[in-house]
């Protein structure tokens, strides 16, 4: 049906009559967008099917990558692009007038994810389809996702995302592989054939469906699955709850992406999503092993099991049970079944995120977990004595259970063979600060793992117009092997090559400033530089180091009438957690500030400030491909890797950051003269943190540009704020700012203004710029993926493709 454009054209109009008994006169867009995707799935489904008979017949050990979040964006342009059919559905759609980027705007953005975290799961998944691997996904199918985002009035306003208000062309119900997962009631021991064993006895049980998204590898010889389980209640509900409350808290759990946990009945959901998603998909693992195998002996030479950062770490205690209730192996074999086949990436060194559940929430909701938690616990607390006796603090430290909550990430180092960092410094920090106490005992478990980004979705799809000039100039083998990038190197001080850059640039950037006016009705100057800083907002990511900078060169170009810069466009978008007050007052203030900003006669024409509201997918496939500079500022040593610093550089952006996370790496495959860097390393932050002697007071006091932009969060410079920036005020003075904005701030103007001095050379600024894409290729997620499948999961390709 994609042979060619004659054929498709064919095919299109009778499967869309067919479905929707109408003419294809009559069809809407939205007819015709499922028209194109049922195309698509059915396109593949032999190859989904042969994928995995290939991997059945082959005996190849699987890998399963466990996530809370999968943040795929929108699916069709990527398969297109994956299945080599985008050009043909183009051209025959344009003969039927139909514009295919209309249907791609149709379709919504899946709420599957927040940030970082579930954009990396996606591209993971990208990859080990494309690479051939033998490597699923296993999620959960939030109906609302996180939330869509409006700004109403500069405040943040959260609305039931509803990307599935029409039905998902690509996801299969697959109701016959249905789970039932248990919650509360109590457990009865009892000696059989002298072994003692546990029954789960007057639990709630809740039905996890599963639906099958295919996972489409570039040329599809390999189709994986991302199975995604929706939480419905069972036909038989428990009979001491009134069935709607049943219903409601049974629908709850697959309903939103981290529920408001700031209270006892929101820890319980999402300590039910938590361990819904691990039970539901152990059990069908297992169960799917067992009718191959016969039983789960051999589970970990075959199986691989990741556990992405700490939500799903109940996979290891689940594991156990399956293997100690259900398969009645021993202790000894079932612990060494589960630890060969976990592994765990560790994605934060913030304490808020390594979570920590309270006893009296975790014992009665998963009766059976808690003991197996607690043996465990008991079990390595035993060994640690062994070998370090009497050192009770050490013990104290690094129990698993203590002081009244389960440590998960205790929980995962413990019972996994493998923990991974994202970015070498962060690893180190791992190694040497956070977890030094567990890499004493376990150094051979921790190991590096920088992330990486599939470029087919973030140059291939985001940016065709690169794409294309790179093609034309070095070939197209890159596209396979990302790292022949480099040899765009030979052209980057090339007049006609800089010229042809510039003008991609300047198209993407036209595009973007038309986007901006459709959403905000502000009109941006597309020569001016694009800064811009998008990512999830939270106070490490300073956000607000960047919104006092502007403070600061708005107050200049309003004192001084021989201060000028040059232009600035600065664009956020970034949502803050519903609960995460702090967080939305950055938003508000952004918002404020941009209306000053923006309605000033005196700068508007070379400062602008534009909050664009929804981040998501979607949206920044069109920012990074228009994106001057990358802001990736966060405090150093508080950012594990990043992802967006990647995306923002395959583009083309230059980086102004911090020797944080992945910064450290970029900034050693570009040359520190390709990239920005300034600020507090993360070897001084830590020395501050461990034996103090930073006064934020002092810099406040001392340099007199940030106690004027400091004293206007509070002194009636925004109008009508009164009290609103308060909190912000406080936390940068009485509180001695943890994040040392301020300390930062001094250093943070001062690259800023080399930033602008380098734009006006523009030769050397597209000099840097190329070679920022041409050493973009090690941060792709194909690298790390091969990495993780040969050191990790010991997975290779089906033969056929070797």
């Amino acid at each position: 049906m994609f042979s060619n454009k004659e054929s498709f054209k064919s095919v299109f109009i009778e499967k869309l009559e067919t479905m929707y008994a109408k003419s294809f006169k009559e069809s809407t867009l939205r007819d015709q967008y499922n028209t194109l995707g049922n195309m698509v799935r059915e396109y593949i489904s032999s190859e989904w099917i042969s994928t995995n008979e290939r991997n059945r017949k082959e005996n190849t050990k699987q890998m399963y990558y466990l996530s809370i979040e999968f943040l795929l964006g929108r699916l069709l342009g990527s398969n297109l692009l994956n299945l080599g059919i985008r050009q043909v559905c183009e051209e025959g759609l344009a003969d039927l007038g139909i514009n295919l980027q209309d249907l791609e705007e149709n379709e919504a953005d899946a709420g599957l994810g927040n940030g970082g975290l579930g954009r990396l799961a996606a591209c993971f998944l990208d990859s080990l389809a494309s690479l051939d691997l033998p490597g699923h996904g296993c999620g959960i199918r939030y109906k609302h996702g996180l939330f869509d985002q409006k700004i109403v009035d500069g405040y943040q306003v959260e609305l039931p995302e509803q990307w599935l208000r029409h039905e998902n062309v690509w996801e299969v119900r697959r109701h016959d592989q249905a789970i039932e997962v248990l919650f509360w009631g109590n457990v009865e021991s009892v000696v059989y054939n002298d072994r003692l064993e546990f029954h789960h006895l007057n639990a709630e049980t809740i039905t996890a469906v599963p639906y099958d998204v295919p996972v489409i590898g570039n040329k599809a010889n390999t189709v994986n699955t991302l199975r995604l389980w929706s939480a419905e209640p069972s036909p038989y509900p428990p009979n001491n709850k009134n069935v709607l409350v049943y219903k409601r808290e049974t629908e709850a759990i697959s309903e939103f992406l981290y529920p408001d946990d700031t209270h006892d009945e929101g820890k319980i959901l999402r300590l039910k999503q938590q361990y819904f998603l691990v039970s539901a998909s152990l059990q069908r693992i297992t169960t799917d092993f067992r009718m191959e195998h016969g039983s789960l002996r051999n589970l970990h030479e075959k199986v691989a099991i990741h556990i992405n950062d700490t939500h799903p770490v109940l996979a290891i205690p689940e594991l156990m049970r399956i293997l100690l209730d259900e398969e009645k192996l021993s202790w000894e074999e079932a612990w060494n079944i589960t630890k060969n086949t976990i592994s765990y990436t560790n994605h934060t060194t913030l304490s808020e995120a390594l979570e920590k559940w309270p006893i009296h929430i975790f014992k009665p909701l998963l009766p059976r977990i808690f003991m197996i938690v607690e043996e465990i616990n008991e079990q390595f607390c035993r060994d640690l004595w062994n070998n370090y006796p009497y050192e009770w603090k050490r013990i104290e430290e690094m129990a698993i259970i203590a002081h009244g909550v389960v440590k998960m990430a205790h929980l995962a180092i413990v019972g996994s063979h493998s923990v991974n960092g994202v970015a070498k410094i962060h690893t180190e920090i791992l190694k040497q600060r956070e977890m030094r106490l567990f890499y004493e005992v376990y150094p051979e478990k921790f190991n590096n793992k920088t992330n990486g980004i599939t470029h087919r979705r973030w140059l291939l799809k985001a940016n065709p117009q690169l794409s294309e000039l790179i093609c034309e100039t070095i070939g197209t083998e890159w596209m396979a092997n990302p790292s022949k990038l480099e040899s765009l190197l030979k052209y980057k001080s090339d007049a006609a090559f800089q010229q042809k850059f510039y003008n991609v640039k300047q198209e993407r950037k036209n595009i973007l400033a038309k986007r901006i006016q459709e959403q905000t009705g502000i009109m941006v100057d597309t020569e001016s530089i694009f800064d811009v800083q998008v990512k999830r907002l939270h106070a490490y990511k300073r956000q607000l180091l960047n919104v006092l900078h502007i403070m600061y060169l708005y107050n200049r170009l309003k004192e001084d009438s021989h201060f000028t810069i040059t232009p600035r466009t600065f664009i956020f978008g970034a949502k803050a957690s519903p609960g995460y007050y702090y967080a939305k007052k950055i938003i508000k203030l952004i918002n404020d500030l941009a209306r000053i900003v923006n309605n000033d006669p005196q700068t508007k024409d070379v400062l602008k400030v534009i909050f664009l509201e929804n981040y998501r997918v979607s949206l920044a496939e069109e920012i990074f491909p228009a994106s001057d500079v990358s802001e990736q500022i966060s405090t150093a040593s508080k950012e594990a890797s990043g992802t967006g610093n990647m995306k923002f550089m395959m583009n083309g952006a230059l980086t102004v950051g911090t020797l944080d996370g992945a910064n450290i790496e970029i900034s050693e495959e570009v040359g520190l003269s390709n990239i920005f860097i300034f600020g507090l390393t993360a070897e001084e932050v830590l020395h501050y943190y461990q034996h103090g002697g930073y006064q934020s007071s002092d810099y406040y006091h001392h340099d007199l540009r940030i106690k004027k932009v400091v004293d206007q969060l509070v002194n009636g410079h925004f109008p009508n704020a009164f009290d609103e920036f308060d909190p912000i005020y406080h936390s940068l003075t009485t509180q001695n700012d943890e994040y040392f904005v301020l300390r930062d701030f001094a250093s943070y103007v001062d690259i800023q203004e080399e930033v602008g001095k380098a734009y006006q050379n523009r030769p050397h600024w597209l000099e840097m710029s190329i070679t920022n894409v041409a050493k973009s290729g090690f941060f792709t997620s194909d690298r790390t993926i091969a990495e993780y499948a040969k050191d990790i999961w010991k997975i290779e390709s089906a033969g056929v493709f070797r």
